[in-house]
């Protein structure tokens, strides 16, 4: 999420000043404003002082409780479908290894989609948790089938770090610089690379976990996984704060939710893998 070009454009519309938020509500009463160097009335000075001040709502800029409610949203639409996604698996093994490596590919495309799209699409990003929903479920049920409570131990892990990285990023223990941004954009192209590598890989030789199986070398690359995905969370939430104080286009509201969602998910997968490797 660190170099999403959606993210980039937050920051591209802050620097010109967000134009379309110089348009006036439509909601307000319409007010006419004098000429350059044209006296000013009694009247319109009247109107100009009594008109009602624009709150972030009215001028439809990102709140906190924009945020916290889209991510509630999708998060409901990714668990709800997640149901869908396990009781299939559990059913039916068969087809729920098609939901699985369907649901893979198909986010894969969708992220992709919603990342380089000029124009923000909220039904794309309702599109993507529900395919995302549906491959977690299944992933969930394999994973339960093959190491009883596994799923539990790393919902626990995901909500406990998420709480962790956030407390330690509210009270400045991780600080999210320009430096850090670039090094993790690095670090994420490049396992981006390496996770497309090593799916490949699994499928091909019918290894479980792929690179590194469950051996030394594999719940390394499973810790390094977690930690990064730990940290994605800091810029999630350096961007929150970041469209926030520059007065960000609500729509955005979608996006900060959608980016919360994907680290979260990956970092849940990545719990389910280093857990799998440490019992298997």
């Amino acid at each position: 999420m660190a170099n999403n070009p959606a993210f980039n454009r937050i920051e591209q519309d802050a620097r010109s000043g967000y134009a379309a938020f110089r348009d006036q509500p439509a909601h307000y009463p319409q007010q006419t404003y004098p000429q350059p160097g044209a006296p000013v009335g009694q009247d319109q000075l009247e109107q100009m002082y009594h008109a009602p001040d624009a709150t972030a709502f009215d001028a439809r800029r990102v709140t906190m409780d924009d945020v916290i409610m889209k991510t509630l949203g999708l998060f409901a639409i990714v668990i709800t479908t997640a149901a869908a996604g396990w009781f299939v698996a559990a059913a039916n093994p068969a087809i729920g290894f098609m939901v699985w490596l369907g649901g893979a590919i198909a986010t894969l495309i969708l992220g992709l989609v919603i990342a380089f799209k000029k124009t923000l699409s909220v039904p794309l990003i309702l599109a993507y948790a529900v395919v995302e929903g549906l491959f977690v479920g299944a992933v969930s049920q394999f994973f339960n089938a093959l190491y009883q409570g596994i799923v539990s131990q790393a919902i626990l892990a995901t909500l406990a770090t998420f709480a962790g990285m956030f407390l330690a990023y509210k009270f400045g223990l991780i600080k999210v610089t320009d430096k850090f941004r670039r090094i993790m954009a690095m670090a994420l192209i490049g396992y981006a690379i390496f996770a497309v590598v090593n799916f490949v890989y699994a499928l091909v030789t019918s290894t479980p976990f792929g690179i590194g199986g469950s051996g030394m070398l594999g719940i390394g690359i499973s810790i390094f996984a977690v930690g990064l995905a730990s940290l994605t969370l800091a810029l999630d939430f350096d961007a929150i704060d970041r469209a926030i104080a520059t007065g960000a286009p609500q729509k955005y509201s979608w996006l900060l939710a959608h980016g919360l969602i994907v680290t979260l998910v990956w970092l849940y997968i990545e719990f389910l893998r280093l857990l799998g490797r440490l019992r298997n």
